[in-house]
């Protein structure tokens, strides 16, 4: 049947349902470029406007994920569990994850990307390890999984390519924001990576995506029945992102936290998220069916010490220096600090958490365009959490930078972030809810 894309646009614009094979066209020939982008710009402008059934959705991730390269990952023994978080300030969870599951023989063959914008991202963590390395071919990236039950190379650039076309457009048409559009970009790279089980993160709040809990929760389900229908295992978390994640913002004091997490101490909320995620990944992976007995089974791995000992193996195998775990004084920080006290007293009531993260893009831990240069030694360290008192001259946060007149101006856009107040905020549950399989 002749398809024409002037048609396709014609019944979106209408309300009408696509066809697997009408997705399946505009999805190809986008990706190869017989269809141009002003065709492409009105078929995601009626998409934005109408929207799309969960079988339309569905298939445009299918089209995606099938669209170039996807991983095998048979050769892998054992079930292999992934995660996904929408993106946060000092979110580090991967790292803390990884290494616990990994010590339970559970297989974790994660493609992490590198951060944009306000967001960090895992591979610019772990380059703070000196010498670390996410180049890997598939035949190591499967053998070291197979050999230490953890690996983690960067997406391949041929992984999910219609998705990074189309988000390109997406991101200078205004259709960003559309919800089939966001759960099919997260989910067509997950599939393509391979995993059986995947763990969704979902943040709401002022440091996320999506602000809101209603919109988080919409988000989730529509990828959990993608995940579903795809025949991947899928459960997602909603979590809180309304202050940073930890005390710590910024790739190597970041790393130090996470070591400092794996060492059985670390900020309560950041252990309390990690240790839920990687419950819900061992629950999946089949290893029990009782969460609190997945939890014990994690917690030991960080009371014995196997879990710090994984993660210097994974350092190791990766080219990295495996010192810097035991000794994390060995990682690079920058050396001048500024300390941001307070001119009042009282609750600390509330935080506009995406300035806290501009924060540190502006002293240079973070990426403005993909070709940005990163600093890894910049960052901050928080030291009060909200619902906490605060004296008059007290130190809110001490900023690590290599720049006076970048650091000065994120200590302003640190300040201007907190807001004081006379009486304590209402106190937010970490874990907003949590959507599974059966929940739909």
């Amino acid at each position: 049947m002749l398809m024409r894309m002037y048609d396709i646009i014609e019944k979106k614009k209408q309300s009408e349902s696509l066809t697997k094979e009408e997705i399946y066209y505009v999805v190809n020939g986008f990706t190869n470029g017989t269809i141009p982008d002003y065709q492409m710009s009105a078929f995601l402008m009626a998409v934005y406007f109408q929207g799309m059934t969960m079988e339309e959705t569905v298939d445009l991730t299918m089209a995606m994920a099938e669209s170039g390269d996807t991983l095998d990952l048979s050769a892998i023994h054992g079930v292999k569990v992934d995660k996904h978080s929408t993106g946060g300030v000092g979110d580090k969870t991967s790292l803390i994850i990884g290494p616990m599951l990994a010590c339970l023989g559970i297989p974790v063959a994660k493609m992490s990307g590198r951060g944009l914008g306000h967001t960090g991202g895992t591979i610019d963590k772990l380059e703070s390890f000196h010498g670390f390395s996410t180049v890997l071919s598939q035949e190591d990236f499967i053998r070291q999984v197979n050999d230490i039950s953890f690996a983690l190379v960067g997406q391949t650039a041929n992984l999910a390519p219609a998705d990074k076309k189309i988000y390109a457009l997406r991101d200078v048409t205004a259709t960003v924001n559309q919800m089939s559009l966001i759960a099919s970009s997260i989910m067509s790279k997950k599939i393509a990576a391979g995993a059986d089980v995947i763990v969704l993160d979902v943040k709401t709040g002022s440091g996320a995506f999506m602000e809101t809990v209603e919109d988080a929760q919409e988000l989730a389900r529509i990828m959990v029945s993608i995940g579903r229908m795809a025949g991947r295992k899928t459960i997602a978390v909603i979590s809180d992102m309304n202050e940073p994640l930890g005390h710590n913002v910024g790739n190597a004091l970041e790393v130090k936290e996470v070591i400092e997490v794996l060492r059985g101490n670390g900020e309560e909320r950041l252990r309390e998220l990690s240790l839920t995620l990687a419950a819900y990944m061992v629950l999946g992976a089949g290893k029990t069916k009782d969460y609190d007995e997945a939890r014990a089974l994690l917690q030991e791995t960080i009371d014995s010490g196997a879990a710090l000992k994984k993660l210097a193996q994974f350092v190791q195998h990766q080219g990295g220096e495996p010192l810097q775990v035991f000794e994390p004084e060995r990682l690079k920080v920058a050396e001048h600090t500024l300390s941001v006290t307070v001119e009042q007293e009282g609750y600390l009531a509330s935080c506009i958490n995406r300035e806290v993260g501009m924060a540190s893009l502006i002293l240079g831990g973070g990426r403005e365009t993909k070709e940005s240069e990163i600093d890894l030694s910049v960052g901050l360290v928080i030291h009060y959490k909200l619902g906490d008192y605060i004296k008059k001259g007290d130190s809110l946060a001490t900023i690590y930078g290599n720049d006076q007149q970048k650091m000065i101006l994120a200590k302003e856009r640190l300040l201007k972030a907190y807001t004081i107040a006379d009486a304590p905020p209402v106190k937010q549950p970490l874990i907003k809810a949590i959507i599974t399989e059966n929940d739909l």
